[in-house]
């Protein structure tokens, strides 16, 4: 049932077993999964069916660290972000969970292992299609296609799965209006977590709407899945009880704010012949019953011999290069001249010299990098005032040196790789600098805000995404990320989800 929240008579108490906060990925998905149990679930919204500005407007705050758009990156109605994600999906690998002693803060209290269930049914919830990441066999097309076979082991090619992307809203409307123990109200921002007067339990949720009205909700449970930014600035902003935050005596939630920082053309390879390169590595390619790209990733081995972030690299072609087509200038830097010298040095150094004017493809490259754990990137609370009366976000986003000397010597790594294999050469575009100030591009993929870690001196959240010192408070979404890996959080935050509802039904709904 979708009840809409400027509807409700002021001072109204809805009483629930389980109230979720948020109708993004994560709520609609934990909302799915408890449907049709014995518990009563009550779904609240800020947004409505469609798109409204003056919803959309709640999410606007200020930068003061790398500049960032923060109204733009992220949707405030039903069905939340995946409303216009572009539906590329991934599972982290197992050296993203591990403690790696070269990434401060690192080490989550789950493992690859103990998620890989969630994943398969994510992949399902998502519309995906077969669970068969890196089976480079099953998209051959019967032999036809290999992956570039760059030596080294430093190099590996991997594969995105997409979704169509599935738009949860539309997609899972109907199971969520039409699940007898769910109500859904939209238009309805939680104003405040409000927890009991030793701060250990919740007691009542603040709900408010943009037309005046006030309610509440009394829950037996809460989860909080609003989103990797709102999720932290929700709990600061519930501070009657504890001052500086609900889940923040230790002053972590908000901290470690990452980013994945988008490269357009860090580097360019020239490739010898063009029928080497398998047609899924620079589009979109139907394959064994699946949408797939192929990219280039980094081994663990390399990552843990040169104590490296990870990154991952997508290519595309760009232009023929050839002997038949004259260099109209002799200037070494101007670009053709580069081109020219760059492909003549490919064709003496691989077998393929002298059989066609085609001398090279080149390839345009964009990536998507790793940071570390930083406790200085952070999400406050401005001093300005959104139009409930709350305040509104503030973000400083650190990116560092480290972080963009891990992305060149990555780089530097492709090079090596395309070097030894013979058939290639790598021009590395993206310059050393003392200091990385402002960002290319992003993913519009916020996490780590209300990091999961056993030791609540290290996280916010537990290894069951319980907040630390609150009895009946969860946070799902990619806020609970510990560390980011290097690929896009829609496909994990989902498995999460799964994980969360499965042990809030098994602990919580049997018998409530």
């Amino acid at each position: 049932m979708f009840i809409d929240g400027r509807q409700v008579p002021d001072n109204t108490v809805i009483e629930t077993d389980i109230a979720i906060i948020g109708a993004g990925a994560a709520g609609i998905t934990i909302a799915r999964k408890l449907r049709n149990t014995d518990a009563t679930v009550t779904l609240i919204e800020s947004g409505g069916l469609d798109f409204d500005p003056e919803t959309q407007d709640l999410y606007a705050g200020e930068t003061v660290g790398v500049p960032y758009t923060l109204d733009t990156s992220r949707l405030r109605y039903f069905g939340g972000s995946t409303n216009h994600w572009g539906g590329w999906c991934r599972p982290f690998e197992p050296i993203d969970f591990e403690q790696r002693d070269w990434v401060p803060h690192s080490g989550w209290p789950i493992t690859r292992a103990q998620l890989d269930p969630y994943y398969v049914k994510a992949n399902e919830v998502c519309q995906i299609g077969p669970f068969i990441y890196d089976d480079a066999e099953a998209f051959s097309e019967g032999g036809k296609y290999r992956p570039l076979d760059l030596p080294g082991g430093e190099v590996m090619t991997r594969f995105f799965e997409y979704s169509p992307p599935t738009r949860f809203g539309w997609t899972y409307r109907p199971d969520i209006e039409k699940a007898a123990n769910i109500k859904t109200y939209l238009h309805s921002n939680v104003l405040e977590i409000v927890p009991d007067e030793t701060a250990g339990r919740v007691e009542r949720l603040r709900v408010g709407t943009l037309s005046g009205r006030r309610f509440e909700v009394r829950p037996k449970l809460v989860i909080l899945a609003t989103g990797g930014i709102e999720n932290a600035r929700m709990l600061l902003l519930s501070n009657s009880v504890e001052k500086a935050g609900l889940g923040n005596g230790r002053g972590l939630v908000g901290r470690y704010f990452m980013e994945h920082p988008h490269i357009n053309r860090p580097c360019e390879i020239m490739i010898t012949d063009p029928a080497l390169v398998a047609p899924y590595y620079q589009t979109y390619t139907k394959s064994a019953g699946v949408n797939i790209r192929g990219v280039f990733m980094f081994t663990a081995d390399y990552l843990r011999k040169h104590r490296r972030l990870g990154t991952v690299m997508t290519f595309y072609k760009v232009q023929e290069i050839r002997t038949d087509i004259e260099v109209e200038t002799k200037d070494p830097e101007d670009a053709r001249a580069i081109e020219a010298g760059l492909a003549q040095l490919v064709r003496s150094t691989t077998s393929r010299a002298g059989e066609s004017p085609l001398l090279a493809m080149r390839y345009g490259t964009g990536c998507a990098t790793e940071q570390a754990p930083n406790p200085d990137s952070r999400i406050l609370l401005s001093q300005e005032k959104d139009a409930l009366g709350l305040n509104r976000t503030k973000m400083d986003w650190k990116l560092t040196a480290e972080d963009r000397t891990n992305l060149r010597r990555n780089l530097a790594a492709l090079s090596r790789a395309f070097g030894a294999w013979g058939e290639g050469r790598v021009r590395v575009l993206f310059p050393e600098r003392d200091a990385w100030e402002e960002a290319e591009g992003w993913g519009n993929h916020h996490m780590g805000t209300t990091r999961m870690a056993d030791d609540p001196r290290k996280g916010v959240v537990d290894a069951n995404c319980k907040v630390h010192g609150v009895e009946n408070l969860y946070v799902a979404g990619s806020s609970v990320f510990t560390t980011s890996a290097t690929v896009n959080p829609t496909l994990t935050v989902v498995a999460l989800a799964l994980r969360l509802a499965e042990h809030v039904q098994t602990r919580f709904v049997r018998g409530v």
